[in-house]
């Protein structure tokens, strides 16, 4: 089946809902998202020759128009490349190359820098621009027929351990991560609205099949971004707010709700992913705004759905084992099977840390052009994450970071996020990002990178704050004071560029 069907059907059932709304501004309903939709890609077919399995590249920032550029290539029968709009023209015109996309779909703004990367000005289509509205307006093709099995998305991996991979999302993929929001993230009622404060091609974009199917709102915001003051007054005005953020970006919404008492009664559900949200964060979450926030944990290779932690569990305080649980990343999607293994691939006891392997129906068919990483990835029928983490007496997984990050120090295994946790414990650390640096004695030494809230701190206040925590061997012999962390677009900490820095 054809993921946009989830669209095709929402427009019959659900016709004169409202769809999408540029911040308060209800744009179309369902009906007419739906005719756009359907005139787009007959305009892909009959104007650019896009034929069914011909990728096709989103190069854009969030916008309304990216919906229908999306659904519009699924409904042709084509696969989405849905390329981070921050990348350089020299990355993109890799992700262009690799994929071999016959047409890139590209926002006003990012016109120039496609056609640096090397887009033919023939093979851009820029959205919202006035032919653009011409072929909205066009004559609308059938949705295309494909097969489960058929690839639907590549989405490129960040690159951040080199040259990007094309993951192939298949159909079956994008629908089994649908239903599994369903199931272990969020029910979706029709008054419910999605905003898109998070990057469109990345996880945000995801969740916009779900709250398709159901008829709901899809939101964004007028600055196309994450603006915290902006998504308050969207949930006053709105209602019924949900959106998938990075942690960062839940820390600072947190402290603006803090800072300006502004009332959260319009949000519905936060989704945060993508990267570690610690204990101490979390606890001041949930105090500031309430039980809204499930926890998600997935890679482009199972998007969105490894494992889940439910608002309920997040909620219970009472429980004994809460502040084990909150640290944790939650338990298996219903859908996929999830195991810990050792570098031989035999399951480990409870509690032991080893490789986190994942087993369903959202696990990617493999990299594009690329059966060397395939094999290496999905040996023995199982995809190999490269995270660490541990499974608890309760199916409950914690991480502990990736298999490439852990710190080897005088032959003992050092685990970046138990050294993050107790450093952020301290008042005045608002980020921390820990590191191995090479040493001559030791193999390698914890290096710590801190972001201040305030003055810093002294390092004998830190050391003693590690010391009273964990085992003095993990403890940082080196404190290093920054103004920022670097991050990719998804708000993921670069410790490959920590590690150049030292």
């Amino acid at each position: 089946m054809n993921i946009a069907h989830l669209l095709q059907r929402s427009a019959l059932v659900h016709g004169e809902r409202p769809a999408v709304l540029a911040g308060v501004r209800v744009l179309h309903d369902y009906r007419q998202l739906a005719a756009r939709v359907a005139a787009l890609a007959g305009h892909l077919r009959t104007r650019c020759g896009v034929q069914p399995g011909e990728r096709v590249a989103i190069f854009s920032a969030n916008c309304p128009e990216y919906l229908e550029a999306l659904h519009a290539i699924h409904w042709a029968g084509a696969v989405s490349v849905p390329v981070n709009y921050k990348l350089h023209a020299r990355e993109l015109a890799y992700v262009l190359a690799d994929s071999g996309a016959r047409v890139a779909c590209v926002s006003a703004a990012l016109r120039d820098a496609a056609l640096v990367a090397g887009v033919d000005a023939g093979a851009l289509q820029v959205l919202g621009d006035a032919a653009w509205e011409e072929a909205a307006r066009g004559q609308p093709m059938e949705l295309q027929e494909r097969a489960p099995e058929d690839v639907a998305s590549l989405f490129y991996t960040s690159g951040t351990t080199g040259r990007p991979k094309g993951v192939m999302q298949t159909q079956r993929n994008l629908l089994a991560m649908t239903m599994a929001y369903f199931t272990d993230v969020d029910e979706v009622q029709p008054g419910d609205a999605m905003v898109y404060a998070a990057p469109m091609s990345h996880g945000a974009g995801l969740y916009n099949y779900a709250h398709m199917l159901r008829g709901a709102r899809h939101v964004v915001p007028e600055s196309g971004g994450f603006d915290p003051a902006e998504l308050v007054r969207l949930a006053e005005d709105v209602g019924r707010l949900s959106l998938f953020a990075a942690p960062t970006m839940v820390h600072r919404l947190v402290e603006h709700v803090r800072s300006t008492g502004a009332s959260t009664g319009g949000f519905k559900t936060i989704v945060y992913g993508g990267g570690p949200m610690y204990v101490d964060d979390l606890r001041r979450a949930i105090a500031t705004m309430g039980p809204k926030f499930v926890q998600i944990y997935g890679q482009g290779e199972s998007p969105m759905t490894i494992t889940a932690l439910a608002r309920e569990h997040l909620a219970d305080t009472a429980h004994p084992r809460w502040e084990q649980r909150i640290a944790s990343v939650g338990v298996a999607h219903a859908c996929v099977e999830v195991r810990v293994v050792d570098g031989q691939d035999r399951s480990l006891p409870t509690g032991e840390l080893g490789e986190v392997l994942v087993r369903g129906d959202t696990v990617m068919a493999g990299y594009w052009n690329n059966p060397e990483a395939t094999a290496q990835t999905l040996r023995g029928g199982w995809l190999h994450t490269g995270d660490v983490g541990q499974l608890d007496a309760d199916g409950f997984l914690t991480l502990q970071g990736r298999s490439k990050d852990v710190i080897i120090c005088g032959g003992s295994n050092i685990y970046p996020r138990e050294v993050e946790e107790v450093l952020l414990l301290h008042p005045r650390v608002r980020e921390a990002a820990v590191v191995g640096q090479p040493d001559a004695g030791w193999g390698e030494v914890v290096v710590a990178f801190l972001v201040a809230d305030g003055d810093e701190v002294p390092h004998a206040e830190l050391d003693a704050l590690c010391l009273d925590h964990i085992a003095r061997f993990k403890r940082p012999k080196a404190y290093r004071w920054v103004s920022a962390l670097p991050k990719n677009s998804y708000g993921k900490v670069l410790k490959t560029e920590l590690r150049a820095w030292l």
